[in-house]
């Protein structure tokens, strides 16, 4: 089974399907009221430059490096985010869960951690892999605190690892991770979350 392919997924009123140039109008809209894309330590796309980002994704997935999806929240039936499978080695079986962003309304709901345990429960019970990474930005404490609530361990700290040419600066990157192993603890790490969600 292809890492690359973007099946819908649901689970706890959420699901996950392939990103495409449908979603894009919502997905501006999120990203302009929320001013998302004003984070000067992410990368979140701008509202007028949806397009471009959503047609890189899905040139990066017929590649073979990225499985991008559009993340609805059932309860309303609209758009609230995105997120990938990026940075695929697909000869190792590791994939990195990455890209993503939510609505500011639709954060702290259980939204984000139904996505991210679908993904994770596809990654290591249908994929087989034997590694799923997390990275994110060293000044991005938010997203380093809710990558560790997930259950991932950090492996290090990569120093200079990439020239942002938007502010001028280079960013150490946080590397997290989750092994097959841990999967069984992480997994219900996730769902007691969920269930205080009210979600499952």
């Amino acid at each position: 089974m292809a890492l690359c392919a973007t099946p819908t997924l649901e689970f706890a009123d959420v699901r996950l399907e392939q990103l495409g140039q449908k979603h894009s109008a919502d997905r501006s809209d999120l990203v302009a009221r929320g001013g998302l894309d004003r984070v000067w330590f992410a990368k979140t796309p701008s509202a007028q430059g949806m397009d471009t980002e959503i047609e890189r994704r899905l040139a990066l997935q017929v590649e073979g490096k990225m499985a991008p999806f559009a993340i609805l929240d059932l309860r309303s039936n609209k758009v609230v985010g995105a997120t990938t499978y990026l940075n695929i080695d697909a000869a190792n079986r590791r994939v990195e869960i990455g890209s993503t962003f939510l609505g500011l309304a639709h954060q702290g709901t259980g939204i984000n951690v139904a996505a991210k345990y679908l993904l994770l429960q596809r990654a290591f019970e249908e994929l087989d892999c034997i590694a799923v990474a997390f990275c994110t930005h060293w000044h991005n404490q938010q997203s380093r605190e809710a990558i560790a609530r997930l259950g991932a361990k950090q492996d290090g700290v990569l120093r200079n690892h990439m020239y942002d040419p938007r502010t001028g600066t280079l960013r150490d990157t946080v590397v997290f991770s989750i092994l097959p192993h841990e999967w069984p603890t992480v997994k219900q790490g996730l769902l007691a979350r969920l269930a205080k969600h009210g979600r499952v």
